[in-house]
């Protein structure tokens, strides 16, 4: 992966990397350099959140910081230069910027070609790459695409080149009257077709004819006042009015009202949730259930010298109850292969827990759940609601779940309908436990009652399969000796 360039002065280039799989951007949250700084290979230099998670990013080389390139809080490309390295021992932040412009053209005699090579190193404060593919110098001309023109050393730069400007939205075969493709990186791509904005018609205010996201965004802004009187006069009344929808939007009372960007995890959980909402059709059932037995054995195992160290907690031992279920029940750990029209049942347990932290709803991921003692269990439940506070989790811990736990009583509801995480079979949400009146032993009297929810994938999970699974987790919560006889 290339993520950094170097100029003839020694000053390298650090680029945003793919931290993530496939990630397009990821937003700067906090730098931990200044200019004039002194770094060292491997130093943490700044904190980046993407889609996934908030990742540190250290520097792969020595010297000096010359130049941060965005200021925190700033949404940044991948392949874009965030930051700039004096690798030669120079500490001027900014004093030898003209000497690197000016060598070029010394080389020169002739007064001819002066022009064309004082232009040369303009392109190499912003190469758009795909972070993977590496780049070289010479790619930063992107505008002709010949075959003629790219040199047979550099297979990888003509890999990125043709990955840029390939089918990567579906328009691969476009052209504008000039015969060329229009210029941009995937994130704008990706815009213009979000917003249905034909890349062809857009003026271009970018480097070497780049096409930036403000280009997209100017295109479809709203028409000009003076635009509006032709329509005014021809058509009739309620078509201006249409017309001039969008232009509430662009204004709003700030006194009275705020809006919030979403990106980041929150941009990704929106996306997700809505995948999911759309495309496994969910089912949900729900069980009230006597939970004062195991709210004894919590109490009681608090006070067991083989749990010292651990958190135990109602979750803990629900956790466990579904586990032994789903071991019960085996053809409930499932997922759905919509390519090949086929389920996949799998043969472990990645016990995801929903977990709400500052940066929005993530999902981490026990691996291998299943296999874990109780002690084991509560230890990596532990650790996994740590790091989610602190903010650590790692993608890789986000990554490859089956089912999931959601605890909702934590905030005095009493049940809901979850939505199953991409790619899962189901879903358990967990209501709050509290005293209530409850028939036990033919009395009325105040026990510990909670209700459960769950929501699954009804291309994999049927109705009994479900209800199999719900009743089992009820069952042992009532019984808690039944994760011993059961299991």
């Amino acid at each position: 992966m290339t993520t950094m360039t170097e100029n003839a002065s020694g000053l390298r280039e650090f680029k945003m990397p793919d931290v993530g799989e496939g990630l397009t951007e990821a937003e700067i949250l906090k730098w931990y350099v200044q200019p004039g700084d002194t770094v060292t290979d491997g130093q943490v230099v700044c904190e980046v959140e993407t889609a996934k998670a908030a990742v540190e990013l250290p520097i792969p080389y020595d010297g000096v910081v010359r130049e941060l390139h965005f200021p925190e809080g700033t949404t940044v490309d991948v392949g874009q230069v965030i930051i700039a390295v004096d690798v030669a021992g120079g500490s001027a932040p900014a004093g030898q910027a003209p000497v690197a412009v000016e060598a070029p053209v010394a080389e020169a005699p002739a007064a001819t070609p002066q022009a064309p090579v004082a232009e040369e190193p303009k392109p190499e404060g912003r190469t758009p790459v795909l972070v993977g593919y590496g780049v070289a110098e010479a790619s930063t001309k992107r505008r002709p695409r010949k075959g003629a023109e790219v040199p047979a050393q550099q297979p990888e730069t003509f890999l990125a080149a043709t990955a840029i400007q390939g089918e990567l939205n579906g328009h691969g075969h476009r052209s504008v009257p000039g015969g060329q493709r229009p210029l941009a990186k995937p994130p704008v791509r990706k815009l213009a077709k979000d917003l249905g904005v034909d890349l062809a018609t857009i003026t271009p205010s970018g480097p070497d004819g780049i096409i930036t996201r403000e280009d997209v965004h100017a295109a479809v802004a709203p028409a000009p006042a003076p635009e509006q009187l032709p329509v005014t006069a021809v058509t009739a009344p309620p078509v201006p009015a249409q017309a001039q929808a969008p232009a509430p939007v662009v204004t709003y009372d700030t006194a009275r009202e705020t809006r919030i960007p979403i990106k980041g995890v929150r941009k990704a959980t929106a996306a997700a949730m809505i995948g999911s909402a759309f495309t496994a059709p969910h089912v949900t059932e729900f069980v009230t259930v006597d939970v004062t037995r195991t709210m004894k054995l919590v109490e009681e195992l608090k006070q067991d010298k083989e749990m010292q160290g651990v958190r135990v907690n109602p979750l803990l031992l629900i956790a466990k109850a579904l586990l032994v279920a789903i071991k019960r029940n085996p053809d409930v750990n499932a997922s759905w292969d919509e390519a090949a029209q086929e389920i996949v049942l799998k043969h472990y347990v990645n016990l995801g827990i929903a977990a709400a932290t500052p940066r929005g709803l993530i999902v981490p991921n026990i691996k291998d759940a299943h296999t874990k003692t109780l002690p084991q269990l509560a230890g990596s439940l532990g650790e996994l609601v740590a790091t989610a506070r602190e903010g650590k989790t790692s993608p890789a811990a986000m990554q490859g779940g089956t089912v999931t736990i959601t605890n909702v009583g934590v905030f005095g509801v009493d049940t809901g309908t979850p939505i199953l995480n991409p790619g899962e079979s189901a879903i358990l949400a967990i209501g709050a436990i509290k005293l209530q009146p409850w028939v036990h032993k033919g009395k009325v009297k105040p026990r510990q009652v909670t209700t459960l929810a769950l929501s699954f994938d009804h291309r994999l999970v049927d109705g009994e399969l479900g209800s199999k699974v719900l009743a089992d987790v009820a069952a042992i919560l009532e019984q808690p000796k039944r994760l011993i006889t059961w299991a």
